[in-house]
């Protein structure tokens, strides 16, 4: 399929493919929304759990992002390829959760859980311990609209 230049068309992602693009990477585009009504751009490094279709991030209490979710919940993330040629948006309602306050408490192990499958820890104290000083907390957010193109480039 091409455009009116003759160059590729966008094509509509399944929401099978866009789902693949979100847990073929591990960093995206979280965008909150500021009182202003601008939306607060970062990058992220998040988790992606396609059945629960919930995308888990992993902050510190102190952020503007954190400020921002409690005001107003709604928030989208942004995946792109490897090529830049197609992307997903995930979007939907953020919670954020209370800081993890002792070492191994639930908030803790989920933010233990988050870790990539090649981060292999020989001792988990030091690591829960490390998120109970960073303050650290747990941003959900349930999905409830998935959406995104691909270009068919070559070359």
């Amino acid at each position: 399929m091409t455009d009116e230049n003759g160059g590729p068309a966008p094509r509509v992602m399944t929401d099978d493919a866009l789902s693949a693009l979100l847990a073929a990477h591990q960093f995206g585009i979280l965008a909150t929304n500021k009182r202003s009504g601008h939306p607060h751009l970062t990058t992220m490094l998040y988790h992606w759990d396609p059945e629960a279709r919930i995308v888990r991030f992993s902050t510190t209490a102190d952020r503007v992002k954190v400020r921002h979710l409690r005001n107003d919940a709604r928030a989208a993330l942004h995946v792109s390829s490897e090529d830049h040629w197609s992307f997903s948006v995930a979007e939907g309602e953020a919670e954020v959760s209370e800081t993890t306050t002792e070492p191994g408490d639930a908030v803790g192990r989920e933010l233990l859980a988050m870790l990539p499958a090649s981060a292999h820890l020989a001792d988990e104290e030091p690591f829960l311990a490390q998120l109970v000083a960073e303050q650290r907390l747990v941003i959900r957010l349930k999905v409830n609209r998935l959406y995104g193109t691909a270009l068919d480039v070559t070359g």
